[in-house]
């Protein structure tokens, strides 16, 4: 199914469908000692997350410095190991307002019906001219912005 969402988790949900447990939440998808890679991250910003807390506190971090608009789902690859899909969203850097208008592909492997690995592939200049460069970045995500 492709489409477009307003937000991450429905995109997640249509994404990764009958897959998923029912959840009340966004978190309630992942698994409590969840790994969340980001490959591509540049230095300031975080390479790996250990824990649904840790993808939380990340979430927390990320809210303020990106303003995502809508997401639109591409394509879906699916083996008994994982599911592979393709996404973009548009956006911009809040205290920037520059765009952040990124492709990702992520890689997402399940256990018992909840996230249990998600690899996030995605463009880091894009991310690092929407937060104002390195420094910025890394500032900002630390909470020096």
């Amino acid at each position: 199914m492709t489409g477009k969402f307003d937000n991450f988790s429905d995109l997640l949900r249509a994404a990764l469908g009958d897959r998923l447990a029912p959840a009340d939440t966004m978190l309630d998808l992942f698994a409590d000692d969840v790994i969340f890679e980001f490959p591509f991250a540049p230095e300031g910003l975080p390479k790996r997350l250990d824990g649904v807390a840790a993808l939380a506190d990340h979430l927390q971090k990320l809210g303020p410095l990106i303003a995502f608009g809508p997401m639109k789902l591409g394509n879906i690859y699916t083996s008994a190991e994982a599911v592979i899909f393709e996404f973009s969203c548009t956006g911009h850097g809040v205290h920037t307002g520059a765009p952040y208008d990124q492709g990702y592909i992520s890689v997402v492997t399940l256990q018992d019906a909840r996230i249990s690995r998600y690899r996030d592939y995605w463009n880091p200049l894009v991310a690092l001219t929407a937060l104002g460069g390195s420094a910025a970045a890394a500032a900002a995500y630390a909470g020096g912005a």
